[in-house]
């Protein structure tokens, strides 16, 4: 047994006293914890050195390293990251819905704090940070389980938020172990949390999805793909590939796996070969290594699988059909591009793709929060219930009918 359960009442008191608390107040300690974030860097610095240390020791690599460095400008960030939070409309109260029904009840839809959320993840530390300030802003307790590789990371961060907390609200910020019995007694917390997200990878996920309790919003695999059609301008495409896989290979809406039009092949992957260079490794089907001497032959499961890494799948394909017929099976539902200059070709590839977001000609590192004008975000959800693409402020909330009448009967 953890301290979790025992922790959960508390949450849940401050969650009550939270969701009706005014805006500026919820403000004001955003701000504080901004200020907090910042006086204590030095330690947050020196604890993240440690779990960086430990991660680099059992050979991780550096691409999820990347994920895990906290360094003076990414807690910087951090800070800032709060005050934009603050500085966002507050979703709780929002009025959906108004109206008047013949027999004269006034009926409203209005936005509510979920509750108690719990939050489980890998790697990432400043997510123990934005997680809190979007959970507290939209009016709801969390239950923070980071992954043991940023457990110092995770509680310099948590100790410092706690730190500027009314003794009333307290309770709406817990920090879990980063066992796997915390994350047990956390999915299956029924009637104490309300909903659950995971975010990390397949193996974490799935283990929280089967063993679940209480409603789960996946934040699944990004297996995001792009397909270079045969009407696209290739200057551009390579441009958009290069920067899809290698800006940060190690997020999830980097780019996993290329599609190539038969047709523009042989032009289009040798120079996307040399500009990708010798840091991203190709593995390919056969025509791609036919076409691309220094590509590997691809392994079955690479079609499907999420790298996070500098290394990148390539298949040929005969047509858009088959680009289609690709995502469908070895797409996560995450993030999907294609890159045409027939508009016929992306209209059928937006209507027919299923996934979070689809993406014309541009890269697939667009599909976040902030680069779509929806500020922080939680994490990108693949479920399709309740919430699909970047969770911000919206998501963390659900809704609530206001019926007011003046002695009607049914």
């Amino acid at each position: 047994m953890t301290d979790v359960i025992g922790a959960l009442p508390d949450a849940r008191r401050a969650a009550r006293s939270l969701a009706i608390a005014p805006r500026a107040e919820k403000d004001a300690v955003l701000r504080a914890a901004a200020r907090a974030i910042e006086a204590s860097a030095a330690r947050i610095a020196s604890e993240n050195a440690l779990d960086v240390k430990d991660a680099r020791d059992r050979g991780v690599s550096d691409a999820l390293v990347d994920r895990l460095v906290l360094d003076a400008s990414r807690i910087a960030s951090i800070a800032r990251v709060l005050r934009e939070i603050a500085a966002e409309d507050d979703p709780v109260g929002e009025v959906l819905e108004d109206r008047t029904r013949p027999n004269g009840l006034r009926v409203r839809r209005v936005r509510v704090p979920i509750g108690v959320i719990g939050m489980i993840y890998e790697a990432r530390p400043s997510v123990t940070a934005e997680a809190f300030a979007l959970a507290f802003k939209a009016g709801n307790a969390i239950v923070l389980r980071g992954g043991s590789d940023a457990s110092r990371t995770n509680a310099a961060i948590g100790d410092a938020i706690r730190g500027v907390l009314p003794e009333k609200w307290r309770g709406v910020l817990v920090l879990a172990d980063p066992t796997r019995e915390s994350v047990l007694e956390m999915v299956r917390a029924e009637g104490a949390i309300d909903l659950v997200i995971p975010r990390g990878g397949e193996a974490l996920v799935r283990f929280v999805t089967e063993n679940a309790r209480v409603p789960v919003v996946q934040h699944y695999k990004g297996v995001c793909h792009a397909f270079v059609d045969a009407s696209a301008d290739l200057e551009d495409a390579k441009r958009v590939v290069v920067n899809a896989k290698m800006s940060r290979p190690g997020v999830c809406n980097a780019l996993e796996c290329l599609l190539v039009h038969e047709s523009v092949a042989e032009r289009f992957l040798p120079a996307l070969a040399r500009a990708l260079g010798p840091a991203c490794e190709i593995r390919g089907c056969e025509r791609t290594v036919a076409i691309v001497p220094t590509a590997k032959r691809a392994a079955p499961d690479d079609f499907g699988r999420e790298f996070l890494d500098r290394v990148l799948a390539v298949r040929v394909v005969a047509d858009l059909d088959a680009a289609l017929d690709h995502v469908a099976r070895f797409g996560s539902g995450h993030t999907e591009a294609i890159l045409t200059r027939d508009e016929s070709h992306a209209a059928r590839f937006r209507s027919e793709v299923d996934a979070a977001c689809v993406v014309v000609n541009a890269s697939t590192r667009f599909h976040d929060g902030g680069e779509l004008g929806l500020g922080t975000e939680i994490g990108i959800a693949t479920s399709r219930l309740h919430w699909r693409g970047p969770m911000g402020l919206e998501s963390l909330t659900t809704m609530k009918w206001l019926v007011d009448g003046s002695g009607q009967t049914r």
